[in-house]
């Protein structure tokens, strides 16, 4: 069995974002030479997230807007995490968004459902945060 790790670096110039990460995954995928096994990809930062759904800006609007009913940004003051940083919101946008996904490798490409992507979500950026691509199998 073969293994593959790489780690993708983003610098988010904006607080929140989601990026369609699937070119960089595959990219990875093509470098481990790796043509059945399994793809995890996790991100690395607790205010950030990795999820599988579909590429359309109507959807992203609606995730934002969703993630903002359930864990506001503002008030910094509602919320007791903050005081040396102000991110409690992004915490709690990750827990939902979650922190990783598993993808099958089958016949050397990501094994996907229609319309299936991945995703990195940032919910506190402006600096510079990472994710990690690891690829086991044959």
């Amino acid at each position: 069995m073969k293994s593959y790790r790489k780690e993708l670096w983003f610098n988010i110039p904006q607080r929140r974002m989601l990026i369609n990460i699937t070119p960089d995954v595959n990219t990875c995928l093509l470098e481990s030479g790796i043509k059945e096994g399994l793809c995890l990809v996790n991100a690395m930062h607790i205010t950030a997230s990795v999820f599988i759904n579909d590429d359309e800006s109507g959807l992203h609007a609606d995730f934002e807007k969703w993630l903002e009913k359930l864990a506001p940004e503002k008030p910094y003051s509602q919320y007791a995490h903050n005081g040396f940083e102000d991110n409690a919101d992004a915490h709690l946008k990750r827990t939902i968004m979650g922190r990783e996904v598993v993808v099958a490798i089958t016949e050397g490409k990501l094994d996907f459902g229609p319309w299936e992507q991945i995703f990195y979500g940032e919910f506190d950026g402006k600096r510079k945060k990472r994710l990690l691509v690891k690829i086991i199998g044959d």
